[in-house]
């Protein structure tokens, strides 16, 4: 993770953009004294870092790499929940008390994280309070997400809904690797057509046809596990231009 010198605020410690990530919010004191109680570690692809239903007995903030937030639904079908990144902090149950884990995390690419055990999380928040409230807006923030994603579910479909997802998952790809030379952002996190569904709670085969129609609209280049938005401004707009409903619509 790039370290930088971070704008004071009146805790003491960084002025956090309300879409940093966890660690990018920490000053350079609390970073150290987090990494004194943390273990490194690497992680494979396909690795999971915690699992759903497990104890919760350690946090994990990932340095670099992404991973990928799934559930177990009833049928045993993997659901998609959420993707994070460099900076972001996980498998975080263990903050909240003794609960077991309610999703499990893996990684979708090489990862290098931190891995801190609950109790000593937990002591280093007691001495750097300020550090609570990062943790707290976290929380927050991805319910927030989560109601805007579901709020997305029930108003959009198709090539739209997944332009929405593609405009966060480009956002915050940028954050990491800068735009090309003629603006394009290459989605970080490598995820199949499969896991895009999940998450859209679409089929394959509507992510296929989602992506060929903003392939046409000069919007995305796509190879295996490879999506470049070559025009993220005309993606946001397309995301945030309501659908026309097909004449079929009126049909009886």
């Amino acid at each position: 993770m790039t370290e930088h010198v971070p704008t004071r605020t009146s805790r003491g410690g960084p002025a956090a953009d309300p879409g940093d990530a966890f660690w990018d919010a920490l000053d350079a004191p609390e970073r150290a004294a987090l990494r004194a109680v943390a273990r490194p570690r690497k992680y494979a692809p396909r690795t999971p870092l915690c699992y759903q239903g497990d104890d919760s007995d350690h946090i994990i903030i990932i340095e670099s790499g992404w991973a990928k937030v799934t559930s177990a639904s009833e049928d045993g079908r993997e659901v998609v929940l959420a993707v994070r990144g460099p900076g972001d902090l996980v498998c975080e149950s263990a903050v909240l008390g003794r609960r077991e884990r309610s999703a499990t995390v893996a990684a979708l690419s090489p990862l290098r994280a931190l891995v801190v055990p609950a109790a000593r999380f937990t002591g280093f928040l007691d001495a750097h309070p300020g550090v609570w409230r990062l943790v707290s807006g976290t929380f927050v923030r991805r319910l927030d997400d989560a109601d805007r994603r579901l709020q997305a579910h029930v108003s959009a479909h198709g090539a739209r809904r997944l332009a929405i997802l593609l405009t966060e998952l480009a956002e915050a790809s940028a954050r990491h690797v800068p735009p090309d030379a003629a603006g394009g952002i290459v989605i970080g996190p490598p995820l199949s057509q499969e896991e895009l569904g999940s998450w859209m709670d679409a089929s394959r085969e509507t992510v296929a046809r989602a992506l060929g129609a903003l392939r046409a609209e000069g919007l995305v280049v796509t190879g295996r596990r490879k999506i470049t938005v070559v025009d993220p401004a005309g993606l946001a707009e397309f995301a945030r231009t309501p659908e026309r409903p097909s004449a079929d619509a009126f049909t009886m």
